[in-house]
C-alpha cells in the first residue's frame, strides 16, 4: 500500500484521548475537528523538563533518507519501551507537497495522522503567516503611493518581498505598480516561498505574543530619502500582523499511527531558513513528555547547524544527542553509484560514500555532542552492506542501530530507541557553538563554511560585502548567520556529492532578517522561491465524490 492508503486504513484516536497521555485536560485543548487541536502557549510554563533528542541525516539524495519517518518511528519505539515520549515536527509546505519532495508526515507505519489534513491546509498557520507577511507588503506600497511623510520611504531601497506557499519560479523577480498613476509606484519586486518568510522565522523563534509583536516590529524594510533605516514598527503595522498570527502562535497537537502525541508547528526550510519547528512547540513538548524527538531539515550541515547555532542559542536549549539517519542507497549514491543501480547490493560503492557520513559525524562532535547512527532500512538492503556501516561506526566508537519502523512501526525502532537511551545515560555531552556572537559576520560565515561544510575559504561578492557593511552599520553585527545553500552538497554546487574537498563557498548576497534576529548569506545559485519539476506531484493528486483524497505521498 502507499503511505496514504496505510494512513487511511488505520484507526485514529479522538484528539482528547491523545491529550490524556500528556495529562492534558479537555478544557486545555482548542479542537480543530476530531483529530487535531491547538494548545495554549501558556502550557509551556510548567516546570518539568524532558530530554531533547535531535534527528538529523547525511546529505540528502534524490531517493530520500526518511528523517521524518525515523523521528516518528523513534518516538513510537521509545513509547514501545514504556517511556513517555513525543515528537515535535515542522508543518509541511504546499510547495513540496505539489512539487517533487512530497509531504512531511513520515511513511509506512511510522506516520503522523490525519495525513491529508496535515499535508494540505492543516489548521491554517501557513495562510496566517502569508497574510501577515503580505499585509506589511501592502502597507509599504500604500506609503509609497501616498508619499507618506511619516516614513518618506525611498522605493529603491525596499528589500521586503511578498510570499506565497507555492512553487512558482515566474514570481522570483518582477516589476509591480505598472498601469498608471493610480496603480502604485513602479519598482522591482518579487516573491519568496512562505517557508522562507521572515514572519515564519519570527513565529518559530518567538517565546510569546509580546515577543512576537516586538520581533515583527523589528523587521527591516528599507531607508527613507534622508537615509534613515525604517522598520515595520515605523509603518505601525506590526500590531495588526500579530493579530493575524494570534492562533498560528498556538502549537498543533496530532498523533502517530500508534496513537502517540505529536506537536507540529512552524515550517521553515533548512536550505533557505532555519529549518526547525517553533521554540514554543519544543518547550511545550519538554514540559509535557520525558523524551522529545525533534528534527532539523535536510542534512546536519544545514538544519543541524542552524538548530544549534540559532535555535538552541536563542531558546537556551541543549540536545542530549544527535540521531544521524543514513540509508544504504544514499551512501551508495554518494559513492558514485547511479540512481538506476541503487537497488543492487554494492558494498564497494557504499564504502566510497562513507566519507559523507564521516563528515556529518565530525560536525556533530564539533558541537560536543554524542551521536547514534541509524540505518533506515529498505527491503533491498543487503546484510553485507549493513555490516560495512556497522563496522565503520564501531571503528569510530559511535553507537549504531538498524531501524525498520517503516514496516513495523514502534516495534521496528525498538533497537534504535534502546541505543538512544543508552547514549543519553552513558555518553559525554559538552555542547558548544561554532562561533561567538561577538565575531564579525564575515568571521561567522567563514566559521560555518570551513568548520561545518569543509570549505577551504569563502568568497564574498561585491554586493555581499556591501550587504554585510550595511548590516553592521545598522548596529546588528552581533547576530547569527543562517546560510542559504543547496541541500545536495556540503559545497554550493549540488553536483559535488560525497565529501568535497578544497572548495570555495561563494556568497552572492546577504539578506537581513532583523526581526528574526539573524542574517541570511545566500550561497551559489540557491533560490528562495523554488520551481516545480517537469511533472509535479500535483498532477497525481485527486479527490473523489466521497471526499476521499488520493495521490499524496
Amino acid at each position: 500500500m502507499t503511505d496514504l492508503e496505510i494512513a487511511q486504513t488505520q484507526e485514529i484516536k479522538p484528539i482528547a484521548e491523545v491529550a490524556e497521555r500528556l495529562s492534558l485536560k479537555p478544557d486545555e485543548l482548542e479542537p480543530f475537528g476530531h483529530y487535531k487541536a491547538k494548545l495554549s502557549p501558556e502550557l509551556q510554563k510548567n516546570k518539568k523538563k524532558g530530554k531533547l533528542i535531535l534527528v538529523s541525516a547525511i546529505t540528502p539524495t534524490p531517493p530520500g533518507e526518511g528523517k521524518t519517518t525515523t523521528s516518528i518511528g523513534l518516538t513510537d519505539g521509545l513509547n514501545h519501551l514504556g517511556k513517555k515520549a513525543m515528537t515535535v515536527l515542522r508543518e509541511p509546505s504546499l510547495g513540496p507537497v505539489f512539487g517533487m519532495k512530497g509531504g512531511a508526515t513520515g511513511g509506512g507505519y511510522a506516520q503522523v495522522v490525519p495525513m491529508e489534513d496535515i499535508n494540505l491546509h492543516f489548521t491554517g498557520d501557513f495562510a496566517a503567516i502569508e497574510k501577515a507577511h503580505n499585509l506589511l507588503s501592502a502597507v509599504i506600497e500604500n506609503h509609497l503611493h501616498f508619499k507618506n511623510p511619516a516614513t518618506n520611504l525611498n522605493p529603491k531601497t525596499v528589500v521586503w518581498k511578498r510570499v506565497m506557499d507555492m512553487n512558482d519560479r515566474s514570481l522570483r523577480a518582477m516589476v509591480t505598480g505598472l498601469g498608471g498613476a493610480g496603480m502604485g509606484v513602479p519598482r522591482e519586486a518579487g516573491f519568496d516561498i512562505t517557508a522562507a518568510s521572515e514572519v515564519m522565522a519570527i513565529l518559530c523563534l518567538a517565546s510569546d505574543i509580546r515577543d512576537l509583536k516586538k520581533r515583527l516590529g523589528g523587521i527591516f524594510v528599507g531607508y527613507s530619502y534622508d537615509k534613515k533605516p525604517l522598520y515595520a514598527r515605523d509603518f505601525k503595522v506590526h500590531g495588526a500582523m500579530a493579530a493575524l498570527l494570534k492562533d498560528a502562535l498556538k502549537p498543533n497537537l496530532v498523533q502517530t499511527l500508534e496513537g502517540n502525541p505529536v506537536l507540529i508547528h512552524g515550517g521553515p526550510f533548512a536550505n533557505i531558513a532555519q529549518g526547525t519547528n517553533t521554540v514554543l512547540a519544543t518547550n511545550l513538548g519538554l514540559n509535557l513528555a520525558d523524551y522529545v524527538v525533534t528534527e532539523a531539515g535536510f542534512g546536519f550541515d544545514l538544519g543541524g547547524e542552524k538548530f544549534m547555532n540559532i535555535k538552541c542559542r536563542e531558546a537556551g536549549l541543549a540536545p542530549e544527542l544527535v540521531v544521524m539517519v543514513a540509508t544504504v542507497r544514499a551512501l551508495k549514491y554518494h559513492g558514485g553509484a547511479p540512481i538506476s543501480q541503487l537497488q543492487k547490493s554494492d558494498p564497494k560503492a557504499l564504502k566510497k560514500g562513507l566519507p559523507n557520513l564521516e563528515k556529518h559525524l565530525d560536525n556533530v562532535a564539533k558541537f560536543g555532542l554524542p551521536a547514534v547512527v541509524t540505518v533506515n532500512q529498505f527491503a533491498s538492503d543487503s546484510d553485507d552492506e549493513i555490516q560495512v556501516i556497522k563496522e565503520f561506526c564501531q571503528a569510530r566508537g559511535v553507537r549504531f542501530a538498524v531501524a525498520n519502523h517503516w514496516a513495523q512501526g514502534g516495534k521496528g525502532a525498538a533497537r534504535l530507541a534502546q541505543a538512544v537511551l543508552e547514549c543519553i545515560e552513558e555518553d559525554q555531552n559538552d555542547f558548544a557553538f561554532t562561533y561567538s556572537l561577538t565575531d564579525s559576520l564575515e568571521t561567522k560565515i567563514k566559521a560555518v563554511a570551513t568548520e561545518i561544510y569543509g570549505a577551504r575559504n569563502i568568497e564574498l561578492s561585491a554586493k555581499a560585502q556591501k550587504d554585510l557593511k550595511r548590516i553592521e552599520e545598522l548596529g546588528l553585527g552581533e547576530i547569527p548567520v543562517c546560510i542559504a545553500k543547496t541541500q545536495y552538497s556540503f559545497s554550493d554546487d549540488p553536483k559535488k556529492t560525497g565529501r568535497p574537498q578544497e572548495f570555495t563557498l561563494s556568497i552572492r548576497e546577504v539578506e537581513l532578517a532583523a526581526g528574526a534576529g539573524f542574517c541570511v548569506p545566500i550561497a551559489g545559485a540557491i533560490m528562495r522561491m523554488p520551481g516545480l519539476p517537469k511533472q509535479p506531484a500535483a498532477e497525481k493528486i485527486d479527490i473523489n465524490e466521497k471526499g476521499e483524497i488520493s495521490g499524496l505521498f
